[in-house]
């Protein structure tokens, strides 16, 4: 499993990183402008991401508006949104009008922060990332 960490706040990008590592490569962007690049990078070199976690709310380019661009450059490839990378948005803010947003733009799960390790656990063996 490769993973992309978005993240801008220290602790929750330390906790994500040190979890999703013992399941294989992961990367790290602290906003979503540098998520874009990453993503785009990584599927330019055929080597893409099976997950992204990705935060709604940083600066200079959202989670919402980080995920529109990823969907983006995957449909310019030809990926559909079932065999897309996985991406769990993460919030610290528990509305469901903005979680139905999100849903919308084609993220796959939420977890509300502080992030329930296990219950991101569950989330990666659904999407038979992990066994």
């Amino acid at each position: 499993m490769k993973t992309l960490v978005v993240e801008d706040d220290f602790t929750s990008r330390l906790i994500l990183h040190t979890f999703l590592s013992r399941y294989g490569e992961c990367h790290i962007a602290v906003n979503g402008r540098e998520a874009v690049e990453a993503f785009g990078a990584a599927l330019e070199s055929g080597l893409g991401y099976s997950l992204v976690c990705m935060d709604i709310m940083m600066p200079e380019m959202d989670g919402r508006e980080a995920v529109r661009q990823i969907r983006a450059l995957e449909g310019a490839r030809g990926i559909l949104s079932p065999h897309g990378v996985k991406i769990v948005m993460t919030t610290a803010v528990h509305e469901d009008k903005g979680m139905n947003e999100g849903f919308q733009h084609l993220c796959d799960a939420y977890l509300v922060k502080p992030i329930n390790l296990s219950d991101l656990l569950k989330e990666l063996k659904s999407y038979h990332l992990v066994q």
